[in-house]
């Protein structure tokens, strides 16, 4: 993610007797909403300075996660859940039959549920005229314009709309249930559906508890189903001490592993040494899943100089690309020595890309991703105090971010995604404009698709590339077997595009919940005008998504 910046030192919380940094004994309370009241207001970027500081610190982040995410503790949750909520104890997140699946075999297989015509359609790397036949949420017709498909309902494109497929964002911080007053997911689904994306896998991290067990993925499905208007699915966590646990959560469907390299912010997901990393990459190679990874090397930040302050260029220099780099370069080795998958997220150092580049030359299966932030936003350009863009690791200079565009126009960069890392307003300080204590993370989830059309355009690049960065591509790392296309037995998942129309950026006018976006006032080309999921308009008051598992979609 634009994942946060190390917290102060917290009292936190978990569901038996802790001791905090000190050794102190206190009670750690069960409910999700006290833990994310008391664990929300730290943001400061360094553990303490003296050794013994460090390893109580170290050791009282473990205890947390213990006691935070123990499987028996969040069995508790589930069954007052259930009863809270009238649920029956075998009530899971099995696909919901809607309107658009039901009496598929007795209709006339020549008729379909709905018909799309239009000029320019999405056809891989290209567009043209077309005709595309959908039937039970699926694409079962694609034939050239003129074929005649027969539909009870038919959509006629405009001639200066274009279909895309949805778009698949593999890597959104939904943070429900713990700190659903960041963001949710009726609300962040519906900020999806409204940018074109039909698809979001959500992270492990910043929900309480964190995904990192079995138990605490059915906890966080329980607040799901029912509630999210796309589809999503899920990440599990890799953390110190939670190995067993990998092959369990893989089984239950997860999409992969993330793991931290540094501190993550929240001290119930405490980070991997590199040494621990590999133990999991060899274990997830023997069931072939994949790690994604942040990777900023926490000692390169530990000898950096403080953020503090509202100066964008002191918060630039905490964070140096030298920190990326070694992080990078132990994901690369670790790979090679394990031959396990792995994949780099939210890449802002463009002196990676090279030693990413040999990676891939060398046979090793990694995958890079980057971010709208790093694709359109300057270092030069970040007012003082303007913690909205306040992200780790950070937007950096221009010339780095035209060795982005670089990496991703000769295929380095394997795709684009939005890190969606909301919070809420007070945690980014903008009254006073800290870099040092505001919360880490941009809110551009309903935006990607319009700033990355912006930025391409402008560069010569056809939308058919971007197509590819924010849809295919990101599908294909994530096992998404029937989303990223326009083609034959995929879904229905369709974007009605209009890339000549724009808008200027108003928060206020967001799904996402907190009004905040360093892309207040910005002028964007390109508007989401329909939003069709497997056949079905997204009307933003009906939820229709599913719950979707490795495997299954």
């Amino acid at each position: 993610m634009t994942e946060k910046t190390p917290p102060r030192q917290p009292p936190v919380e978990g569901g038996d007797d802790a001791a905090d940094a000190t050794g102190r004994p206190q009670r750690l309370p069960e409910d999700p909403a006290v833990i994310a009241q008391e664990d929300s207001a730290r943001a400061a970027t360094k553990p303490a300075a003296a050794q013994h500081a460090f390893e109580a610190e170290q050791a009282h982040k473990l205890e947390v996660s213990e006691n935070v995410n123990d499987p028996e503790r969040i069995r508790r949750l589930i069954a007052d859940h259930r009863r809270e909520h009238g649920l029956p104890d075998d009530t899971g997140d099995a696909p919901r039959t809607g309107a658009d699946e039901q009496g598929t075999n007795a209709r006339d297989h020549r008729e379909f549920d709905l018909v799309v015509r239009g000029r320019n359609v999405s056809c891989g790397d290209h567009f043209a005229p077309r005709e595309v036949g959908v039937r039970g949420g699926r694409i079962v017709a694609v034939e050239p314009l003129g074929a005649g498909l027969r539909s009870r309902e038919v959509l006629e494109l405009a001639d200066d709309e274009r279909l895309l497929p949805g778009l698949v964002d593999t890597h959104v911080h939904i943070n429900e249930p713990g700190r659903t007053e960041w963001e949710g997911f009726a609300s962040a689904t519906r900020a999806a559906a409204a940018g074109g994306v039909t698809t979001v896998l959500d992270m492990p991290l910043n929900s309480i508890p964190a995904t990192v067990n079995v138990p605490a993925l059915e906890y966080k499905r329980l607040f799901a189903q029912d509630n999210v208007f796309v589809d999503v699915g899920f990440w599990g966590g890799a953390i110190p001490g939670n190995t067993p646990d990998l092959r369990e959560l893989h089984d239950d469907g997860v999409f992969g592993f993330k793991c931290f390299l540094l501190h993550s912010g929240v001290d119930e997901f405490p980070h991997l040494e590199a040494d621990e990393m590999e133990e999991d990459l060899a274990e997830i190679k023997t069931f072939d899943s994949l790690m994604i990874v942040h990777a900023e090397d926490s000692r390169a930040i530990d000898r950096a100089p403080h953020p503090e302050g509202d100066v964008y260029e002191n918060f630039l220099r905490s964070r140096p690309r030298g920190a990326e780099n070694l992080a990078i370069a132990e994901v690369i080795e670790r790979t090679r020595w394990t031959g396990a998958r792995s994949h780099i997220l939210h890449l802002s150092s463009s002196d990676a890309l090279p030693m990413l580049a040999t990676a891939k030359r060398d046979g090793l299966d990694i995958t890079v991703e980057t971010c709208p932030h790093y694709l359109t936003l300057l270092a030069e350009e970040v007012p003082n105090g303007a913690t909205a863009f306040k992200c780790c690791p950070p937007v950096r200079e221009v010339g780095n971010r035209e060795l982005l565009w670089e990496g991703l126009v000769d295929g380095t960069i394997d795709f684009i995604v939005s890190d969606h890392s909301p919070s809420t307003l007070d945690l980014k300080d903008l009254d006073n404009g800290d870099f040092g204590v505001a919360w880490g993370g941009v809110s551009s989830l309903q935006l990607g698709l319009s700033l990355i059309w912006t930025e391409a355009r402008r560069r010569g690049i056809d939308l058919g590339r971007v197509v590819e960065w924010m849809s295919t591509r990101p599908a294909q790392r994530a096992g998404l077997r029937s989303k990223g296309k326009l083609a034959l037995g995929y879904d229905a998942d369709l974007v009605v595009f209009a890339p000549d129309d724009a808008f200027v950026v108003d928060a206020g006018r967001l799904h996402h919940r907190n009004p905040i976006t360093p892309y207040q006032g910005k002028a964007l080309s390109g508007k989401v005008r329909r939003t069709y999921l497997r056949g079905v308009p997204v009307d933003f008051e009906t939820p229709r998504g599913r719950l979707i598992r490795r495997g299954e979609s």
